[in-house]
């Protein structure tokens, strides 16, 4: 089969990146443990990217280290709306030849880039997202390496397989194919600080199907996405194509979301603000040249949800790693679990144990498990709802509570037991290393199921542990709506592209899938054409005939 000016498409999936360990007096380590050093050192100064250009307006933000808060390794260029409106021309501009570049030469420029991140900048992005957003060497590879590396190749795949979907091919007299064009104005990419790879898929994905995009990275996450650009301009990718403009949400609306040229947003972050840049599209609908494809993924309140039959250690273990690795800072992280009567004791011992064993620390001491949260706003609104249950007669604190940012933003990891199922921390968003648990009755498994379903307005993860196959069942079916990804015996965190295509439904976004072809297809606009061989030269049909 043929798509139009493309040529036949038979491929085969990549293989996932594999994951460094970085053990004791392995090369990798050695090298990446430099690269800290070496960034440290550098003080780098970061511009914003219009049109290939580096631009420095001079008002300037810090780079600091979480973990380290009197650290600063850096600073970046804020974009004014200036900035914003000379983004979107450029992109514009480029996007009359990067629209009628061959998918071939698309493909070739981020297979280069996968290439690249996986080789030569491996230990530089590692060592930039390891300081400025505090995550652990195990945390970093398989999100800012391992994850981007696959999206770049897995969306080169799934480019191809949507190219090569068409209709009928022909049939008597006529010729029939599908031309999948990219959207007609410009994406507009906001992404998140948590997750280096997501940075890196929200401008790029819709780039490979022909787009072009404004990127506007975190403002507590820079230093990774600028090494990503460097990256894709290396990898070949011309000028234009995404433009780098770090600047404070509040100027994003006035300029890209009032923009007639806006054809997509691609999000990652709060529920809260993208339904308010949703309202703002809606406001102004009749401006648009097209319709905005809105493709978003928000907030979580992720649950665990456990059967008498399960295997205690392994959901222990699940418990901690889903709750605490990277400080509970994962839209996907465990924040709520239901757990039976009749095996809370030896779950709460082992979970307790487990949990006394977490080291806490700065990301270049390799035995931290956990490192700090990502800044002071959210340091004190994780520690507000700690506090919250410290002075409820509704929880106790079973485990943890600290807080401490004297040196960085370091929370213990913590676990709640509540007596109320719709307590306030079994509820709400919390973003950080915060479990909440409540004891049900075995009795009740069915009715507290139903609970759970109703207790959130998110539906993004969540997991059951079980051996017993008719309770998976049960569950399965009672919690079809309360998660997009949904785990059996395993942490509801983790989702690799390719074999997981990560999303959720209700308040945590659109479900566009993130790592699937379903992700791609929201970023082309489809032509039908059809051309005939003997088209009829007379307008009459058969049926007009007199008797």
């Amino acid at each position: 089969m043929y798509n139009y000016n493309n040529s036949c498409i038979n491929v085969a999936p990549p293989a996932n990146e594999p994951i460094y360990t970085y053990e004791v007096a392995s090369t990798e380590r050695r090298l990446l443990k430099k690269t800290i050093s070496d960034i440290k050192k550098e003080q780098i100064e970061i511009p914003i990217i219009i049109n290939g250009k580096e631009i420095k307006t001079g008002k300037t933000s810090e780079i600091t280290l979480p973990h380290n808060k009197k650290t600063v390794i850096g600073k970046y260029h804020q974009a004014s709306e200036k900035e914003l409106n000379e983004a979107i021309n450029a992109s514009l501009e480029a996007s009359k030849e990067w629209s009628k570049f061959r998918w071939e030469e698309r493909a070739a420029i981020f297979m280069k880039a996968a290439e690249l991140l996986s080789t030569k900048y491996r230990h530089i992005v590692n060592a930039a997202t390891m300081l400025s957003i505090s995550k652990n060497v195990y945390q970093s590879e398989i999100d800012a390496v391992c994850e981007l590396v696959d999206f770049f190749r897995f969306n080169v795949y799934f480019m191809q397989k949507i190219y090569n979907e068409q209709p009928v091919f022909s049939t008597k007299g006529t010729y029939n194919f599908s031309e999948y064009r990219p959207m007609e104005g410009f994406i507009f990419a906001a992404t998140p600080f948590n997750f280096v790879s997501i940075s890196g898929n929200l401008p790029t994905a819709p780039v490979i199907m022909g787009n072009v995009s404004v990127w506007k990275p975190a403002s507590t996450s820079v230093l990774a996405p600028y090494y990503i650009m460097k990256i894709l301009k290396e990898a070949g990718l011309p000028d234009g194509v995404i433009n780098f403009v770090p600047c404070p949400g509040s100027k994003v609306g006035k300029v890209c979301l009032n923009n007639p040229s806006l054809a997509g947003i691609h999000f990652t972050g709060s529920t809260e603000v993208f339904k308010s840049m949703w309202q703002q599209v809606g406001n102004n609908i009749f401006d648009y040249k097209t319709y905005p494809r809105l493709v978003g993924e928000t907030g979580g309140k992720d649950f665990v949800f456990v059967h008498n039959s399960a295997d205690i250690q392994q959901l222990v273990t699940a418990l901690v790693r889903g709750a605490f690795e990277y400080q509970g800072q994962k839209c996907s992280a465990v924040s709520r679990a239901y757990i039976p009567k009749s095996i809370w004791k030896k779950v709460k011992d082992s979970l307790l144990s487990e949990t006394s064993k977490i080291k806490i620390g700065d990301i270049e001491n390799f035995s931290n498990f956990m490192n700090a949260v990502i800044d002071k706003t959210s340091f004190d609104n994780i520690k507000s709802y700690i506090d919250y249950a410290r002075g409820s007669s509704e929880a106790n604190i079973i485990s943890g509570g600290n807080c401490d940012d004297s040196v960085g933003y370091f929370i213990d990891p913590t676990i709640i037991e509540t007596n109320n199922p719709t307590f306030k921390t079994m509820v709400e968003e919390i973003f950080g290393p915060v479990l909440t648990i409540f004891v049900y009755d075995d009795s009740k498994y069915e009715e507290t199921l139903a609970l759970c379903d109703k207790t959130s307005v998110y539906g993004l993860t969540g997991a059951i542990f079980a051996n017993d196959r008719k309770a998976i069942s049960i569950a399965s079916k009672k919690l079809r709506y309360a998660a997009g990804n949904f785990y059996i015996n395993d942490k509801p965190t983790g989702a690799v592209v390719g074999q997981q295509p990560f999303g959720g439904a209700r308040d945590s976004g659109t479900n566009d899938k993130a790592g699937s072809l379903l992700n791609l297809i929201r970023w082309v606009s489809t032509r039908s054409i059809k051309e005939s061989y003997n088209a009829p030269s007379d307008f009459s049909y058969p049926f007009m005939l007199e008797e």
